[in-house]
């Protein structure tokens, strides 16, 4: 599966960051390669450039819905020559193996989570985390699927409580061990596909 910059249209802001699309090249019989498909993984944003209209080279500029697809994700689907193709777009379910995956990071009491591996919906919208000494804690949005927290948390099993843009949510319950550290990335439950 290749992972898919955005533009502002269908960006987010970030939060549409795990979400999944299939993309088809449509309406070039020259250039797409017929009857196929693929999948990918929004994970970056596709910056507007102000410099050129919407229509004239500006592809990532409002109102435009762009997807920039690394070569090999795109020469599935058209001609490499081709350039800008037209396609048909559909936002699919997320299929992941192995659980989702919590990576952990900061300095002190300052801990971000870098969420990822999400099947389902794919993306985030809520994330809640539990040491063995608190309570469920909420965790703020820092940018796209990090997620942040000022809490000592130390030398605590850390759980976490995550809610998709579907609405489903998924308990992984002691997901990092007593002695986790920041620099670490821990496997939790996965969402059914």
């Amino acid at each position: 599966m290749a992972t898919v910059g955005l533009s502002e249209s269908l960006f987010e802001r970030g939060q549409i960051c795990g979400a999944c699309f299939e993309l088809r090249c449509v309406d070039d019989l020259r250039w797409c390669i017929p009857g196929t498909s693929i999948i990918v993984t929004a994970t970056n944003f596709c910056a507007p450039n102000y410099g050129f209209p919407a229509d004239g080279g500006g592809h990532c500029n409002p109102p435009n819905n762009h997807f920039v697809l690394p070569i090999e994700a795109f020469e599935k689907i058209a001609i490499w020559k081709a350039a800008n193709m037209p396609v048909h777009y559909r936002r699919i379910k997320c299929r992941k193996e192995g659980g989702v995956r919590f990576a952990l990071d900061g300095s002190g009491i300052f801990l971000s989570v870098l969420i990822s591996n999400v099947g389902g919906a794919g993306d985030i919208v809520g994330v809640k985390i539990k040491g063995s000494r608190t309570g469920w804690l909420p965790m703020g949005r820092n940018w796209g699927q990090n997620w942040h927290l000022n809490a000592d948390l130390k030398n605590q099993p850390l759980s976490f409580e995550i809610t998709a843009s579907d609405g489903i949510t998924l308990t992984s319950y002691n997901v990092a061990p007593k002695g986790w550290n920041f620099g670490q990335t821990f496997e939790g439950k996965q969402f059914e596909s």
